[in-house]
């Protein structure tokens, strides 16, 4: 065999073999993003569901004080009675 030939062989052997490393790499890199982006995924739907369930808490209490409690506000009549009080 002529050198020509070798260098050609190696180094196309060593392109293939570069080519395919860097093709596993790449693959496992993406895998990983990708499983990154799931882990967000539900991380974000565990804090709706959280923000949620405290959004119906105080839904729930504000309704029970509402109950208990006169709510003055200032769209309500009440409120100009009560601010001659003051």
């Amino acid at each position: 065999m002529s050198l020509a030939s070798k260098v050609t062989l190696a180094s196309t052997s060593f392109f293939a073999l570069s080519t395919i490393i860097f093709v596993h790499y790449a693959q496992k890199a993406e895998k990983a993003a990708m499983h990154q982006g799931v882990i967000r995924d539900l991380e974000s739907q565990r804090l709706k569901k959280e923000r949620q369930q405290e959004f119906e808490l105080q839904s729930a209490l504000e309704s029970e004080y509402r109950k208990i409690q006169h709510v003055v506000t200032q769209n309500n009549d009440d409120y100009e009675s009560t601010k001659k009080y003051k």
